[in-house]
């Protein structure tokens, strides 16, 4: 695994409409009015560190919420913040070259580079790009990944000193910082997650990764979910591990419309299971996030029973269609000759 120069470890705090989402502004429901950061080294030492304010445009009242998370009001926004531009920019020139950026949670490049095109300043991130969410990081390392665990909890289990406070950008930077210290980087550093705000276009945009412990493909964009499941490189499943395609036990279904499941046997693996999930690009298009990991006889067995599940509920909708009244000719309402 490649060891960085720099390490950027930011966090954001943000603003959002009072009047809530129907008032929002479309292309930026989230108005970044802080931001904090301290820049690692490759030996994860903190070197610098960076803060300031931002001036809110778009949403010039704060949301109730979070002033009462962050204790901040629009004074302190108006006396002590700048304009957006001139902070981002100030920012990115503080980041350097040759760094890699972390967060706790997957929202913090999102929204920062969804700020950045509601002002026209041109995205200087690689694509795809590439971050470590600590959150998910350390779900990892304490071996429940599906559990979200909050910043102020992990940094009370790993019993690290807590003389700053919670919320506000540079303190939450701060404690995200001191929690990737306390994790090995042997254990973490393969699992590497991809920003989504800006999605592969084209079959060469495309992006495979491996792991550890599964493999993941993000495809192109697609005007329709049906158009997405008509391409063989999204429904192909294959083993994480020696990457031969697989014949597939259980073909792809679905619950819910945005979650597909299908269940393959690799001859030198076992079994192992696809999951994908239907998501929605900035503009609108349908792109697919897919996972194939190698699972146990109880998770070949969950499989089994949601395709068991998704069977009933098909059988329960057509039975009603069938019992549904057919309406007679002397139940149509008259109408005037």
């Amino acid at each position: 695994m490649k060891t960085f120069k720099n390490y950027i470890v930011f966090d954001l705090e943000w603003n959002q409409s009072p009047e809530g989402k129907e008032n929002s502004v479309e292309s930026m429901p989230f108005e970044i009015i802080e931001v904090g950061a301290v820049k690692m080294d490759g030996d994860f030492s903190v070197i610098s560190e960076f803060h300031r304010l931002i001036t809110p445009q778009v949403y010039p009242q704060l949301h109730r919420k979070i002033s009462e998370v962050t204790h901040m009001d629009m004074t302190e926004l108006k006396r002590g913040g700048e304009p957006f531009t001139e902070v981002i920019r100030d920012f990115l020139e503080w980041c350097g070259s040759g760094c890699r950026f972390c967060t706790w949670g997957a929202m913090d490049l999102t929204e920062l580079q969804r700020n950045m095109g509601y002002y026209h300043i041109e995205n200087p991130f690689e694509k795809p790009l590439y971050y470590y969410d600590v959150q998910k990081l350390y779900a990892l390392v304490r071996g429940n990944i599906r559990e979200k665990v909050s910043l102020d909890r992990a940094v009370e289990e790993l019993a690290i000193r807590q003389d700053r406070p919670f919320h506000r950008a540079l303190d939450d930077a701060f404690y995200t910082g001191k929690v990737l210290q306390h994790m090995d980087p042997g254990v973490w550093e393969p699992y590497i997650s991809m920003d989504y705000y800006r999605v592969p276009e084209t079959r060469e945009e495309e992006v495979e990764l491996r792991f550890p412990t599964y493999c993941k493909f993000v495809s192109r964009t697609f005007e329709t979910k049906e158009e997405a499941l008509e391409d063989k490189k999204v429904t192909e499943l294959v083993c994480h591990q020696c990457r031969r395609m697989l014949r597939k036990k259980v073909r792809w279904f679905s619950l819910n419309q945005k979650q597909y499941f299908t269940l393959g046997i690799c001859p030198q693996h076992g079994y192992v299971r696809g999951k994908m999930r239907m998501k929605k690009s900035e503009s609108g298009e349908i792109y697919v996030v897919k996972t194939m990991r190698a699972v146990d006889e109880e998770g070949a067995q969950s499989v089994f029973q949601k395709k068991e599940e998704q069977r009933n509920k098909r059988h329960i909708r057509i039975d009603a269609r069938k019992e549904r009244p057919i309406p007679r000719a002397s139940d149509s309402p008259l109408r005037s000759p």
